[in-house]
C-alpha cells in the first residue's frame, strides 16, 4: 500500500508561484513513477506531469509547459511541483499519483488532492 499526502496549495495572485509537494510512503518510492494532475470544477481530471523514477525524464501538458517543473527527491520520498507564472485557469485541486510499473504505465495510487487558487 501506498500513501499520498500532498501539500502547498492555496491562494495566490494571477503571476504568483507555488510549489506543490507529494509526501509518499513506502521503502520503493524510488521506483515508482510519480504524476501530477489537476481538476477544475465542472471539468475532467487532467494531466499535468510526470517524473520517470529516476528523474531523467519529464513531461508536461502544453498547457504548462515551461511555468511549471516537477522534480523528485528519493532520499525524501517527495515529488515536487515548481508552478510559475500562475494563470487563473491553472485553478483546480492538484492531485499527486504513483505508478509502480514505470511511465507509461498507469498510476495506480493517488493521494487526496491539494487546492490551487489563482486570481485575477
Amino acid at each position: 500500500q501506498v500513501q499520498l499526502v500532498e501539500s502547498g496549495g492555496g491562494l495566490v495572485q494571477a503571476g504568483g508561484s507555488l510549489r506543490l509537494s507529494c509526501a509518499a510512503s513506502g521503502r520503493t518510492f524510488s521506483s515508482y513513477a510519480m504524476g501530477w494532475f489537476r481538476q477544475a470544477p465542472g471539468k475532467e481530471r487532467e494531466f499535468v506531469a510526470a517524473i520517470s523514477w529516476s528523474g531523467g525524464s519529464t513531461y508536461y501538458a502544453d498547457s504548462v509547459k515551461g511555468r511549471f517543473t516537477i522534480s523528485r527527491d528519493n532520499a525524501k520520498n517527495t515529488v515536487y511541483l515548481q508552478m510559475n507564472s500562475l494563470k487563473p485557469e491553472d485553478t483546480a485541486v492538484y492531485y499527486c499519483a504513483a505508478g509502480l510499473n514505470g511511465l507509461g504505465h498507469g498510476y495506480d495510487y493517488w493521494g487526496q488532492g491539494t487546492q490551487v487558487t489563482v486570481s485575477s
